[in-house]
């Protein structure tokens, strides 16, 4: 009883404590009790509370892949310097920074430092990487014009995009970018800062960096521009390849006079001591107009500093194996069918992989204009490749031992909650192969991965012949929902006219040192090509693939005269549009479509793709030795009447282009071989009594004979 009695007061006399003190926090916090507006005002600031903390939660969680970049090596890039040669040695570019030639913020002129500060960011020295004020001045000035006339973006934000991350117009990547230059602001100095910004901007004329700049368009060291040349300069950063000097002179110097009222304005200099640079605007040295193949040698570059991080040199010369004359023409073919088509298939963008069989890359097209987004569609742009995708699933059909004469059912087909329907909406019953991939029928790819190979076996098939970037497990996969990249599809096809080995595909063929010393051969220190398909799978491959441009769906992409085979490919919503093909002697990937993924205008692989990718082998396949398609023996199928073209008439069309003539291959392997016989010859020694008369007369004193 005696413990009951203690246990109940105890509860009651702290029940009552409780109590005692709740009471005295509700009478302390009476006092700040508010009613009318203010208690509006608190609740409203209450509420902007709780949805900030949950808006910087999720902030923080979308740029969590932001900050993953922060952990590459990201200064590499200053560790190479690299000369790069085409495939016959000729200098076409360079790629790094030269530290030798690198000068720092202090001695660079006082006026490109305002130049640069007073057009892309005049709060550069206030701000914490993010100018809120900046954004609102634009976004007011932008309302006023109608149109986007000023830019928000901080110096450092655009030096995070430079660094880390592309050109894509995304709200994911405005994200990573602000907390990107938040975290280059909280780690390097401003002066490191705007010195990285000015040594990694690209400047036009394949240029990086105001240093290059100044040697390419003036031929001078940046510390000695002048007035009028720092304002040319710094107008570059804004679009490279509008303003360009050496292209476009009277739109550089125009761009150069807004920088130096930009400078008044800002008050970093007064009118007075622009007035000279006004009158007497920049003048650029003559430079040969043939452009660099810029896409191709940012990607060659990174394989550079994969291959030769060995390396204890990083001032590198490499031959690549590029031909100037085969990227020329894949520009022309991207640029020239955009420019027809373009509008009325409402796209935008186009990407190219050219590959000679063999492996080496001959040409590649990452985008419409280097100089407007520097962007590489055809290595980093992921994208559906539609039924492209297919061929995948019909090689791991042939290793299993199917053939093109292999009779599948086509019909209505359920995988879970998934019906794939076929393009026409109707079915054909009992099919071949070689017809199901001819026409490109969905549901037998999908029928074989349901009943037949399995998701697992078709991905392992994609990642063999060589597509690199993960592929999503999904039961659509053999539909080509999977994204891969131009770059992976090119490589993946090439195996097909090796034969089923690896393509072996490379853009490096040596590196060398500044002495001479071959540092890496790809004939040399890469591995043999190993066997991805059966002999008899990859001739079944190529079999039903050289039907495809003549009674299929690709009947623009056949190349006149020449076996051609090849796989369309047409995205969900018209979003994108693909042809990748080949003969006996080259591969290649056609990609067409938008950056921010809008439809296009009914555009199919048959269309745009297919006839880019005839352009560009009508010309490669002038002048050269033929080589066969493996596999295939029969004279080319007799090709259907092709749909008629989306726009202009035939009549408009432009004229084809015509390669230069060269050497054929039974001369050039004459005078390899003859080369290869001087080589090896012994040296020749002269007898005696030559010798004697060879040798010069001594020297004597005295005058000498006129």
């Amino acid at each position: 009883m005696r413990i009951d009695s203690w246990l109940d007061s105890t509860l009651w006399n702290a029940g009552y404590d409780l109590a005692e003190a709740w009471e005295e926090i509700t009478i302390f916090f009476r006092r700040f009790r508010v009613r009318g507006l203010k208690k509006l005002g608190f609740e409203i600031a209450g509420e902007a509370m709780t949805l900030g903390t949950a808006g910087t939660v999720v902030l923080l969680t979308l740029a969590q892949p932001a900050f993953e970049e922060t952990k590459k090596d990201w200064r590499n890039h200053d560790n190479f310097a690299v000369t790069f040669l085409d495939r016959y040695g000729n200098t076409i570019g360079h790629r790094g920074i030269i530290h030798e030639n690198s000068v720092p913020v202090d001695e660079l002129p006082d006026h490109l430092v305002k130049a640069v500060l007073a057009t892309e960011d005049r709060r550069f020295f206030q701000h914490f990487g993010i100018d809120f004020m900046g954004l609102a001045r634009a976004m007011t000035e932008n309302a006023k014009a109608g149109s986007v006339v000023q830019g928000g973006s901080t110096l450092t934000q655009q030096l995070a995009k430079n660094l880390f991350l592309t050109n894509e117009r995304s709200i994911e990547r405005k994200i990573k970018e602000a907390f990107l230059s938040l975290w280059l602001e909280a780690n390097l100095s401003k002066k490191e800062i705007l010195s990285l910004y000015l040594d990694r901007a690209y400047m036009g004329g394949g240029t990086f960096g105001a240093a290059a700049a100044a040697q390419f368009y003036f031929g001078k060291n940046i510390t000695e521009v002048t007035l009028a040349e720092a304002a040319m300069l710094a107008g570059l950063f804004k679009a490279p390849a509008k303003y360009a000097p050496h292209v476009n002179l009277p739109a550089a110097r125009a761009r150069a006079n807004d920088v130096l009222t930009n400078m008044v304005q800002s008050g970093l200099m007064t009118e007075g001591q622009v007035v000279a640079a006004r009158r007497n605007p920049a003048s650029v040295i003559d430079r040969d107009e043939k452009e660099a193949p810029d896409f191709f040698l940012d990607w060659a570059f990174e394989e550079v500093q994969r291959l030769a991080a060995r390396f204890k040199d990083h001032t590198l010369v490499v031959r690549t194996t590029i031909d100037l004359g085969l990227q020329q023409a894949a520009d022309e073919a991207v640029a020239s069918s955009l420019r027809e088509y373009g509008e009325s298939y409402n796209v935008k963008q186009g990407a190219i992989v050219m590959i000679e069989n063999g492996g080496a890359v001959r040409a590649m097209v990452g985008g419409r204009d280097y100089g407007e987004s520097q962007f590489n569609r055809a290595t980093k742009a992921l994208r559906q490749p539609g039924s492209s995708f297919k061929m995948y699933t019909y090689a791991l059909a042939m290793e299993n031992g199917y053939t093109p004469q292999s009779v599948v059912t086509d019909g209505p087909i359920s995988w879970g909650n998934w019906s794939p329907q076929n393009y026409g909406r109707s079915y054909a019953g009992r099919i071949r192969l070689e017809t199901a991939l001819a026409k490109s029928i969905n549901t037998i790819p999908v029928r074989l991965a349901k009943e037949k190979l399995g998701i697992d076996a078709i991905m392992a098939t994609a990642k063999a012949m060589g597509v690199e970037t993960p592929i999503k497990k999904d039961v659509t996969i053999p539909l080509g929902t999977s994204e891969v990249t131009v770059m992976d599809q090119a490589t993946a096809y090439a195996v097909l006219p090796a034969g089923g080995y690896q393509s072996r595909r490379h853009g490096v063929a040596q590196i060398m040192n500044y002495a001479g010393d071959v540092l890496y051969d790809f004939e040399r220190d890469s591995a043999p090509p190993e066997r991805i398909l059966t002999e008899q799978a990859a001739a079944y491959m190529n079999q039903m693939m050289t039907k495809i441009p003549y009674i299929g769906t690709a009947r623009r992409a056949a190349v006149d005269g020449i076996l051609t085979g090849g796989k369309t490919g047409t995205t969900q919503a018209y979003r994108d549009a693909w042809f990748v093909g080949y003969t006996g002697n080259y591969t290649a990937a056609v990609w067409f479509g938008n950056d921010d993924y809008t439809s296009t205008n009914n555009m199919t692989g048959g269309s745009l793709p297919a006839m880019t990718f005839k352009k560009l082998m009508d010309y490669a396949h002038q002048g050269i030795d033929l080589k066969p398609i493996m596999g295939v023996d029969a004279p080319m199928p007799e090709k259907d009447k092709a749909p008629a073209v989306a726009s202009a008439d035939a009549a408009d069309a432009l004229p084809p282009m015509v390669r230069p003539r060269s050497l054929s291959g039974q001369s050039t392997r004459l005078i390899r071989e003859l080369g290869q016989r001087l080589r090896s010859a012994p040296a020749l020694v002269l007898p005696a009594s030559q010798s004697a008369q060879a040798k010069p007369a001594p020297e004597t004193t005295g005058s000498t004979v006129p």
